[in-house]
């Protein structure tokens, strides 16, 4: 019996998140999408079925499926309710048995702790901004590389990062950290700002590892510095004017020097950081060199997200990078145990 047989054999859980407290508009959207992406791969031949995260006794309602029987798709960006969240997912799911698409716990909660990622990075000798954490105000020179970027020292999705967080002396930066530390009462993490190109990378695989396409966030029609970076806004804000000023190049223009230097780091970052299946990077170019701003085990894979972009970059559908990240899961079912599947890998 092949690879593909045994897959479709399986039954294939989508678990998403699907927060009561949202509109009836942003529930009828999610499902939608699951929706569509369900009758694609049904379509395919898998047998799959959606799995809605409500609240933290999910785990409660997948007691009684057989690990050996399933595997789970794991859309989920966490428990609704509870913030940094997504890692107690996987754990629930660890400590089941059950196999899933994506990283695992620890790597989901390593990815939270800026700090922790970048020490990884460093050890590893992958560029990395320079960086100090801080927990209260700086005192005078304690901090002297401006442009400096102030951001907190835990969690994902531009959290408190908006054009303040760019800070040119030090008054600015005891100011901003100041406010980020009353406001999100979290340490804050000051880093070198790095005014360069900016690239969104997408990887997968495991034993072998693919740089899809990557793409370059545009700042040209930003001539503030403060300005040229991926805020809250620029990312989720349609019609903002960091949203609006901000171009995707898709793929990136980049010399084949460049893209095999950035594709050499971006490996080395994903298997430092422990990401499985895929993940995604964001990196800068100054001077000739790629710095790591951060590693994303867990990035959006809706089909309008930065990752199925990349996968269409590349000739696939959002249903086919779907049916790849299945199928690199699959190589760690029970049911698929020494099954040599290049695809796979």
């Amino acid at each position: 019996m092949n690879v593909d047989h045994l897959l479709k054999c399986l039954r294939v859980l989508l678990l998403y998140d699907l927060d009561p407290s949202w509109t009836p508009a942003e529930r009828g959207e999610v499902l939608d999408a699951q929706e569509r992406l369900i009758a694609r791969l049904a379509a395919e031949g898998y047998r799959i079925e959606m799995l809605p995260v409500v609240d933290r006794f999910f785990a409660e309602r997948i007691a009684g499926v057989d690990p050996e029987s399933c595997l789970f798709f794991n859309w989920c960006e966490g428990i609704p309710g509870i913030r940094h969240s997504e890692w107690m997912v996987a754990r629930a799911l660890e400590e089941k048995g059950f196999v899933f698409t994506g990283s695992g716990s620890e790597t989901l909660a390593l990815s939270y702790q800026k700090h922790r990622v970048k020490r990884l990075l460093a050890a590893g000798g992958i560029p990395t901004p320079p960086w100090r954490l801080f927990d209260r105000p700086p005192a005078s020179g304690e901090w002297e590389r401006f442009p400096a970027i102030v951001k907190p020292a835990v969690g994902h999705c531009s959290d408190w990062v908006t054009s303040d967080s760019v800070v040119m002396d030090a008054a600015e930066l005891r100011e901003r950290v100041e406010t980020l530390l009353a406001g999100a009462g979290i340490p804050a993490l000051v880093e070198e700002f790095i005014d360069g190109r900016e690239f969104h990378v997408s990887l997968w695989g495991n034993g072998t590892i693919r740089m899809l396409p990557p793409a370059e966030m545009d700042f040209a029609a930003l001539d503030d510095i403060r300005e040229r970076l991926c805020t809250y806004d620029a990312k989720f804000t349609p019609g903002s004017p960091a949203y609006e000023a901000i171009r995707t190049l898709l793929p990136a223009p980049l010399a084949d020097d460049e893209r095999d230097t950035l594709e050499r780091l971006c490996r080395a970052a994903y298997r430092a950081v422990g990401c499985r299946d895929y993940g995604r990077l964001d990196v800068r170019l100054r001077d000739g060199v790629f710095y790591v701003l951060d590693v994303n085990p867990n990035p959006d894979i809706s089909e309008d997200a930065s990752m199925a972009s990349a996968a269409e970059a590349e000739g696939l559908s959002h249903a086919a990078m779907a049916e790849t990240l299945i199928r690199l899961a699959g190589h760690r079912h029970p049911a698929l145990a020494g099954r040599s599947d290049q695809a796979l890998h």
